[in-house]
């Protein structure tokens, strides 16, 4: 049986899915057919003419231009992958197969749009990319611009906010604010953004358009100098409830954010609350580690720490700082008499003087019972950490009212300098200890000693 030829016509190649394309040695489209209107959104008469590099995003010419050249020496590309900015300014992936066709010294080439498939590699990728930044970012802020970085690669996010919420104090905070047209403001970050607001109250995202924006502005005014084209927010929600939202926005010249791109950001923005959680587990967790739960004052683990880096910091410097060592006269019969509910109380309260007491560079640690250490780094002198001593034991010799008790206490206060009391923290915390229990026998066997009666049972000496 004879088989019967057929020769493809035009309209043959149209019914095909993919795009195919003749380029001449310029770049320039000679042949389009009727596919590639639903993959780059222009018609093939339009597409005539047209050089391909124009259309290309500008990350991926150099890379092309070497492919055209292993093409048009003879090497066919079968899976070579680029991009490209469709009509309607949306980015398309196209997967290529072409050669060069000497006779016609044109490249010959059929486009697969594999958009799709790239969009959900890249959302799986960015999956792993937030769980993973989760585990290894320092803190928030970190994390969330990381998380910039990661949705970035999913949709233009020039302009990218991340607003927590509390729902104790139903007050929101921005976390987080990259905005070409609204610079962060301190007094900004407690701020109540209405668009926010409703998303947190609905559980909802918000797509808006800027008449959208102007027609809200006129009932609910929202603080900002340019009319954003484009306002795009989606709910962070854990298995707590809404934790906050996530914003992005564009301004007139950029670009049009569609349904797609909020179904996208949506679906991140799960994987992003769960790493937004994660992070503040660790950080309670941290923070439960290096600071004493009563008095909020970082603890012994902490106060080592900041010692060794002081020592390194003295040594490299050829400096100086003190150390304080105290504990306060009597407190057990605090708890004694007027109850643990109250020694806690006091204990808080004395924690509060001692921080006032002292510079934000200095640290103030409970180290247990009624027991603290304060670090004085980049001293001048003894004397100035002598005067420092002294700040404090005024500042805890006023009296403490607790629930119509008012307390005396008097702190016995021990200091060690270095480098004159010691080389290292382990030594100087001795020697601060040691001046300390000597002030204390040197007050009991006093005979001058003029502490406040204790006439009262409520009062302490």
């Amino acid at each position: 049986m004879e088989t019967k030829t057929y020769t493809p016509s035009a309209s043959f190649i149209n019914l095909l899915m993919d795009a195919v394309f003749a380029v001449d040695a310029d770049a320039r489209v000679v042949f389009a057919s009727a596919a590639c209107e639903r993959i780059f959104g222009y018609t093939p008469h339009e597409m005539i003419g047209k050089n391909m590099f124009d259309m290309m995003l500008p990350e991926d010419h150099d890379r092309t231009r070497e492919s055209v050249r292993d093409i048009m020496s003879g090497r066919p590309q079968l899976h070579f992958e680029n991009r490209y900015r469709r009509k309607d300014g949306q980015v398309t992936h196209i997967m290529w197969a072409t050669h060069w066709s000497p006779a016609d010294q044109l490249r010959i080439g059929v486009a697969r749009d594999i958009t799709e498939r790239k969009r959900e590699e890249s959302m799986q990728a960015a999956l792993y990319a937030i769980s993973e930044a989760a585990h290894v970012t320092e803190d928030l802020p970190a994390l969330f611009r990381h998380i910039h970085q990661i949705v970035a690669t999913l949709l233009p996010v020039h302009n990218f906010s991340v607003v927590l919420y509390e729902e104790q104090t139903d007050q929101q905070s921005l976390a987080y604010h990259v905005d070409e047209n609204e610079p962060i403001l301190v007094s900004s970050r407690l701020a109540t953004n209405p668009l926010c607001a409703e998303i947190i109250r609905t559980g909802q995202p918000l797509l808006l358009t800027s008449d959208m924006i102007a027609a809200r502005n006129e009932h609910t005014p929202v603080a900002t100098d340019t009319t954003p084209l484009c306002w795009l927010g989606v709910p962070l929600k854990s298995q707590k409830g809404t934790i906050g939202v996530l914003v992005v926005k564009s301004y007139p010249g950029g670009v049009e954010y569609s349904k797609k791109d909020q179904e996208l950001l949506q679906f991140v923005s799960t994987q992003i609350a769960t790493a937004v959680e994660r992070r503040r587990m660790q950080a309670r967790l941290q923070h439960m580690a290096q600071y004493d739960q009563l008095t909020r004052l970082p603890n012994r683990g902490l106060l080592h720490d900041r010692l060794t880096s002081a020592l390194a910091t003295a040594r490299r410097q050829r400096a100086r700082f003190s150390v304080l060592y105290l504990d306060l006269d009597k407190f057990k019969h605090v708890n004694d008499t007027l109850g643990h509910s109250v020694g806690d109380l006091l204990l808080q309260e004395v924690a509060t003087r001692l921080e006032q007491c002292v510079r934000e560079s200095d640290t103030v640690a409970r180290i247990g019972g009624d027991e603290f250490v304060v670090l004085l780094p980049g001293i001048r002198d003894q004397a100035q950490g002598i005067l420092v001593a002294e700040k404090i034991r005024t500042g805890l010799s006023l009296p403490f009212t607790f629930d119509n008790h008012e307390i005396y206490i008097v702190p016995s206060i021990g200091i060690a300098h270095y480098p004159e009391h010691g080389e290292s923290g382990e030594q100087l915390l001795k020697c601060a200890d040691h001046d300390m229990y000597s002030a204390k026998r040197a007050k009991r066997s006093s005979a001058a000693d003029d502490l406040p009666p204790a006439a009262a049972p409520t009062t302490v000496e």
